[in-house]
């Protein structure tokens, strides 16, 4: 399977209030809202996915709602442990500036002789921003942030565990990654390609708080294969080496396979394939609410059953600071 997972695809999150959410991620983050749609389990809540302009694998976060500030989450050992988007290196002053102008206190940091800024989301959920060198991607700037400063994409995927070698085993084996370096308790793997949306950091350690999952935390990873045959190969891989793998499952705009990891990690692989304009134009999306077609014939009831959602705008919620690294 090592030539066929190419990145990150995305990463799915858990958060408590929609609107807040769209505020943070599209307003202040200025990421596009690419999909409007409801969760497949519960189409009385929202799923929102965020990107870059055609919502491109690598660019994507979702995020689940969990109303009510019910099922609160902790962050730790079992899962992955913080959003990690690519900018250009000179852009991460203006992103200390703008979050502090909106009270979301940041740090900076140098990881990996990176750049990096690190803050949490209003539900807690950690964030970084890398200043990335040789990342071509273009970010969405239709929001406001100015296409120079643009978040690019996802960076890195980090994961927390409390032994190391049963999920690089699974990274370097199966999943065809390699160690590329390490800093500290921190150890770096990357497919070929080495570039931002590769990148897994793992984080080990016997004495590391167990999360729990919930609202504030991540509730899976998703790694992008091209097609239905690259994700067929995947499954027989997967099942070969010892993993419970799910079905194949139709998500409208990817085809997924879920399986969890020896650490404790929901992991999933997802097509790139058909893609998030396959049910509406490139330059609408977001825009309206689409429901898969089990649910489209109570689409009155769903609709009447969801908050209504204005467009994105800064939010003023202040944040507590980032502290872990």
């Amino acid at each position: 399977m090592n030539t066929l997972i190419h990145g990150i695809h995305h990463v799915t999150a858990i958060a408590s209030d929609p609107q807040r959410n769209v505020d943070f991620y599209a307003g202040l983050l200025g990421l596009r809202l690419v999909k409007k749609t409801v969760n497949f389990d519960d189409p009385s809540a929202y799923h929102l996915y965020y990107g870059d302009t055609n919502g491109a694998p690598g660019s994507i976060v979702t995020f689940f709602y969990w109303p009510g500030g019910a099922g609160r989450g902790r962050v730790g050992a079992g899962q992955s442990t913080r959003l990690s988007f690519s900018a250009a290196p000179e852009s991460l002053t203006y992103w200390v500036e703008r979050l502090t102008a909106h009270g979301v206190a940041a740090l900076r940091q140098i990881r990996f002789g990176e750049d990096v800024v690190t803050f949490v989301d209003p539900d807690g959920i950690p964030i970084e921003i890398v200043g990335a060198v040789g990342d071509s991607r273009n970010g969405w700037s239709g929001a406001g942030v100015p296409q120079e400063h643009a978040l690019r994409g996802l960076h890195t995927t980090e994961l927390t565990v409390t032994r190391a070698e049963p999920t690089t085993q699974l990274l370097t084996g199966v999943m065809g990654y390699r160690h590329v370096r390490s800093e500290g308790g921190r150890a770096r793997y990357a497919t070929v390609l080495r570039t931002p949306g590769t990148f897994i950091d793992v984080i080990a350690g016997a004495d590391a708080v167990e999360g729990i999952g919930g609202v504030g935390t991540i509730h899976h990873v998703a790694w992008g294969v091209v097609d239905d045959a690259a994700q067929k190969n995947a499954h027989a891989l997967l099942t070969g080496a010892g993993f419970v793998v799910s079905p194949v499952r139709d998500r409208s705009y990817f085809r997924s396979i879920y399986y969890r990891e020896r650490g404790g990690i929901l992991f999933e692989i997802a097509t790139d394939i058909p893609g998030f304009a396959v049910d509406e134009p490139v330059d609408s999306l977001g825009t309206a609410l689409k429901l898969p077609g089990q649910f489209e014939p109570a689409r009155r009831e769903i609709e009447a059953l969801l908050p209504p959602l204005r467009a994105p705008r800064p939010t003023n919620h202040p944040m507590p600071i980032a502290t872990r690294s």
